[in-house]
């Protein structure tokens, strides 16, 4: 696979299609807020399926009803065309 980088400039343009994530550091952010713990957890199973059907896996920081979801490229330590499909994947999923 030949992922690049994106630039920050296209990155900018880029995430216009999915406007709740944000550039963190090297990567692209989105939180969560749930009601609960068990909420929170269904919602990571079903990221973790996306994740597993395109082979591509976010880092998940979750703190009893909130989770925060990083996609970075890090075989090459920067946000690719692979980050920004998969961000556009869960957010179809998920703000259904």
């Amino acid at each position: 696979m030949s992922e690049e980088v994106i630039s920050p400039i296209e990155l900018s343009c880029k995430l216009k299609r999915c406007p709740e994530w944000e550039v963190d550091g090297d990567g692209i952010s989105r939180t969560w807020e749930f009601e609960s713990f068990g909420d929170a957890m269904e919602f990571v199973n079903v990221v973790a399926d996306i994740a597993e059907a395109a082979f591509h896996h976010p880092d998940i920081d979750i703190r009893y009803s909130k989770v925060k979801l990083l996609l970075i490229t890090h075989e090459i330590g920067g946000v690719t065309e692979a980050d920004i499909e998969m961000a556009t994947r869960i957010d179809t999923v998920t703000d259904a």
